[in-house]
């Protein structure tokens, strides 16, 4: 497969990618649209398009529908659970031989340092490796009814599921949804965010040549007003899963209701990381640091929220604050500390809440400035940022900034840090850092959040079940429960005598 270097020297010398798809991934195959219509995709960490790719529309929409019906209804969910298994098994191998074209996409696409994207791609090989496991490995229960009766259950797949994928974790959040679906039996039909739409299409290329019958996963690009609304207001569609903000997961919700769709949201967060004064010092250190520069802040379960024992606050910000100035930015393929954010309308959402911050009077102890790439002055970039001593009713410490911009509160003691930490709208994850193991098992039952992460932010993997309480959602992915989120139980209970 391509070298990284080859692909970069590529990028560098033409300014695009030749192995980018074109059009839609439909019934196995990359196919014209409907109507012939396309947009431009950006590289932001050089602020100029790089490629251009397909505007979509309902009449493709239905046409990816109409594929995974039939592809569910004829073919798939009747495949033996072990074929599932050697397929999937097949895709994740395939992503691994393909690390380096995926990862310098993503970085193109998204902006994220190319080594974050090559671990999102191997992430991803990861999530299928897992879900072949598992296929023929979902059984039901039986029940006790006495000599007279039998009684079990089986999960059946769901159907026709629709995948709504963000822009800031694409082919992650894309192999999260795809492989536990198909593991069960279902079929898919994805729609990613137009800012970031060629990894999902590469990886349904891949499921096809990996042996995935025709039409069980399709992928449509465009907006989300002309290909995202109806797909999830789709009648055909039985299950939604959508990765996003809080305003279009309500929207989505409101779409799903229509025909009484299931529906997995993981929204938004701001995830409190807390700090008490018995903490290992670096390791809390370099876990607030990565909890909320990776990607340029621009993760849902981000720890955003610094909430720190007041008893060692100053050394450690003052520790924070030398670390973060330190922080090299950059293109994402030249492999920087943080890389651009993802588009210009966002870098001006995150500038706003900085500007209104200071003109409010907050402290600002680094950052808080949009920027740009010191080697070619260009890009879309915002400093690292941290804001001190901030009071629980300021809208940095309520709203998601989506950014590299960590809020500081101060907390007299645990308890006081809990309240901090459970005063959010969001309940998606939370770290903690103490060398109490006693309290930190105490505040992860206190602290209401989907996961809870100790003594290392971001700990766990595709094994450990993913997903929010609150404003950030309902509904787990990862784990065997992202497994039986595509599955239906039906009991069955028989006379025998």
């Amino acid at each position: 497969m391509t070298h990284a270097d080859d692909l970069i020297a590529e990028y560098k010398n033409t300014g695009t990618l030749s192995a980018l798809p074109a059009g839609h991934f439909i019934d196995g195959a990359f196919s014209q649209p409907a109507h012939n219509r396309t947009m431009e995709s950006f590289d932001p960490g050089a602020g100029v398009p790089f490629a251009r790719f397909t505007a979509g529309t309902k009449e493709d929409v239905d046409q990816a529908v109409a594929s995974s019906r039939r592809a569910f209804d004829t073919v798939w969910r009747d495949i033996a659970p072990v074929e599932r298994s050697r397929i999937l098994q097949r895709t994740s191998a395939l992503i691994l031989e393909n690390l380096d074209l995926l990862a310098v996409v993503e970085t193109l696409d998204s902006g994220k340092a190319l080594q974050e994207a090559m671990g999102d791609v191997r992430g991803a090989a990861r999530a299928f490796e897992y879900y072949a496991g598992a296929c023929d490995k979902l059984q039901g229960d039986s029940f006790p009814l006495g000599p007279d009766y039998v009684g079990y259950t089986i999960h059946e797949p769901v159907g026709v599921t629709a995948h709504i994928i963000p822009w800031n974790f694409p082919i992650s959040t894309a192999a999260r949804g795809f492989a536990p679906a198909l593991a069960a039996g279902c079929t898919v039909v994805a729609k990613p965010a137009e800012q970031t739409p060629f990894t999902a299409l590469l990886l349904a290329d891949l499921l096809f040549k990996a042996g995935l019958p025709e039409g069980v996963c399709n992928v449509v690009t465009g907006t989300g007003a002309e290909t995202g609304a109806p797909l999830t207001a789709h009648p055909d569609v039985d299950h939604i899963t959508f990765t996003g903000s809080v305003q279009t997961g309500r929207a989505v919700m409101k779409a799903a209701a229509e025909d009484i769709t299931r529906v997995v949201l993981e929204l938004g967060g701001k995830s409190p990381v807390v700090v008490l004064g018995d903490c290992d010092r670096e390791q809390a250190l370099s876990g607030v640091l990565g909890a909320i520069y990776e990607n340029a802040g621009q993760i849902c379960s981000a720890g955003s929220r610094l909430v720190i024992e007041k008893s060692i606050h100053d050394d450690f910000v003052a520790e924070l604050v030398a670390r973060t100035k330190a922080l090299k930015l950059g293109h994402g393929l030249g492999n920087p500390d943080v890389g651009p954010v993802n588009s210009s309308e966002h870098l001006g959402k995150i500038a706003g809440f900085l500007d209104r911050a200071r003109a409010g009077g907050a402290d600002i102890v680094t950052g808080g400035s949009v920027t740009e790439d010191p080697a070619t002055g260009r890009g879309w970039f915002f400093e690292p940022t941290i804001v001190d001593a901030v009071s629980a009713d300021n809208e940095l410490a309520r709203e998601e900034i989506f950014g590299p911009v960590l809020t500081v509160q101060v907390a007299e003691d645990a308890d006081h840090a809990l309240a901090l930490a459970n005063d959010c709208q969001y309940g998606l994850v939370a770290g903690i850092y103490t060398s109490d193991f006693g309290r930190a098992h105490q505040l992860a039952r206190k602290i209401d959040a989907g996961q809870i992460y100790i003594n290392e932010y971001f700990a766990g993997g595709i094994e450990v079940p993913f997903g929010g309480n609150k404003k950030s959602g309902f509904g787990r992915e990862k784990g065997l429960e992202g497994l039986t989120s595509y599955c239906k139980t039906k009991s069955i209970a028989a006379r025998i005598s």
